[in-house]
C-alpha cells in the first residue's frame, strides 16, 4: 500500500480546485449569471427605479407639490390619449387642493405618497420617516377611501434605513429612470427628447405639475412613444409585489425567470 503524503500546498491546491468546480455546478444549476447578480445584490437596500420586462410596458409619473394650474390641461392630454398615470402627492397639497385630488382618483389614474412636508428624509429618524408617510396617506384615504401602497421619497433622498422604514410602512419605494428634469427652465422640446431618447421596457418616467413646458411635451412624449409600441400602465401594474430582487442599478427583476 502506497502512502502519499500531501503538503499544505497542496492541500490548498486541491481544496481551490473543488471549490471551483462546486462553483460552476452551482452555477450551471441555477441559471448563471442571475445567480451571481442576485448574490451581488441581495443586500443592497435599494428603491424601484425600473421594472425588468420583456413587454414594452412603461409607467407615467407626476410628482405633485406645487400649484393646481396645470392640472386640468395635464389629465385633458391623458384622457385624450387613453392613459392612465401615477400621481405621487404631498400630504400639504392634499390640504390645499382636495377637489383635485378627488378629480385625479375619479379619473382613474392612481395615487402614491410623496411624503407630508416634502423634506429631506436621510434628515429624519425613522418614526419621523413613518410620520411623514402615514401622514400624507391618511389625508389621500380620507379623499380616495384608498389605502397609498406606493413611497416616493422627497427629492429622491434616501440610504438604507430610509428605504427599510418606508418598506415597514406597507410601501414600495419608488424612484424612476428617466428624468428630464422638467422642473427646470428648459423647453417642451428638450423634454420631448430626453424622455422619448431614454425610455426602455420597463422605464418609469418622471415628470412634475410646475411648467406649462411639461403640458406642452406630454402629448408628443405619449404618442411618438405609442408609435414606438410602448403601452402606458400604472406604477403598481408594472413592478413585481413578490418574489423579485432588486440590482445594483436599482432594476427591479423576478426570481422565477
Amino acid at each position: 500500500m502506497k502512502i502519499f503524503i500531501l503538503s499544505k500546498e497542496k492541500i490548498k491546491n486541491i481544496g481551490v480546485v473543488c471549490l471551483i468546480v462546486c462553483i460552476a455546478v452551482l452555477f450551471k444549476l441555477s441559471g448563471g449569471y442571475k445567480l451571481i447578480d442576485v448574490f451581488l445584490n441581495s443586500k443592497a437596500d435599494l428603491p424601484i427605479y425600473s421594472v425588468e420586462t420583456k413587454e414594452k410596458r412603461v409607467a407615467l409619473t407626476f410628482d405633485i407639490g406645487w400649484g393646481d394650474e396645470y392640472i386640468p390641461s395635464i389629465l385633458k392630454v391623458l384622457d385624450d390619449n387613453n392613459v392612465k398615470a401615477t400621481f405621487f402627492i404631498l400630504g400639504t397639497w392634499v390640504d390645499k387642493y382636495p377637489n383635485r385630488v378627488k378629480e385625479i382618483d375619479t379619473k382613474g389614474h392612481e395615487i402614491g405618497n410623496h411624503s407630508n412636508n416634502h423634506i429631506y428624509f436621510t434628515r429624519l429618524t425613522k418614526s419621523k420617516i413613518k410620520e411623514e408617510v402615514f401622514t400624507a396617506s391618511s389625508k389621500i384615504k380620507k379623499i380616495t377611501g384608498k389605502e397609498t401602497k406606493l413611497m416616493r421619497v422627497p427629492y429622491g433622498d434616501y440610504n438604507s434605513e430610509v428605504i427599510k422604514a418606508i418598506e415597514e410602512t406597507g410601501h414600495y419605494c419608488i424612484q424612476w429612470d428617466v428624468d428630464p428634469i422638467d422642473w427646470r427652465t428648459i423647453s417642451h422640446q428638450q423634454i420631448e427628447k430626453t424622455v422619448i431618447s431614454k425610455t426602455r421596457n420597463g422605464s418609469i418616467i418622471l415628470l412634475h405639475n410646475s411648467s406649462m413646458e411639461t403640458v406642452k411635451a406630454l402629448d408628443t412624449i405619449i404618442k411618438e412613444l405609442k408609435n414606438k409600441g410602448y403601452e402606458f400602465v400604472k406604477v403598481s401594474d408594472l413592478i413585481y409585489k413578490d418574489n423579485y430582487y432588486i440590482d445594483f442599478t436599482g432594476r427591479q427583476k423576478p426570481l422565477n425567470e
